[in-house]
């Protein structure tokens, strides 16, 4: 019964701990992503803590809009489109 108990204690720990780490607003990720990279942490781990520290640009873009498929589809949205009307079912 007691290493039952531990392995659920660890468990619990490390989901409050994720839940903590994803609820958490990006400015005190970041901080405490920059602290934690003053410790000895494992290379794995180290790589996801750096990409943590670093600021991001506050959008998921990554260059999306720079890209000539923008440029493709901003032609097609303008692009004239018929508009089509669909008659209610009768009840």
């Amino acid at each position: 019964m007691h290493w039952q108990s531990l392995i659920v204690a660890l468990l619990v720990t490390a989901c409050s701990a994720y839940a903590m780490w994803t609820l958490m607003p990006a400015a005190a990720r970041r901080t405490l992503a920059q602290w934690m990279l003053k410790l000895p942490l494992p290379m794995l781990l180290a790589a996801k803590v750096e990409r943590a520290a670093r600021a991001t640009s506050g959008c998921g873009c990554d260059g999306c809009d720079r890209s000539e498929l923008k440029a493709k589809s901003a032609a097609k949205a303008n692009a004239a489109q018929p508009l089509t009307f669909h008659p209610r079912p009768p009840r």
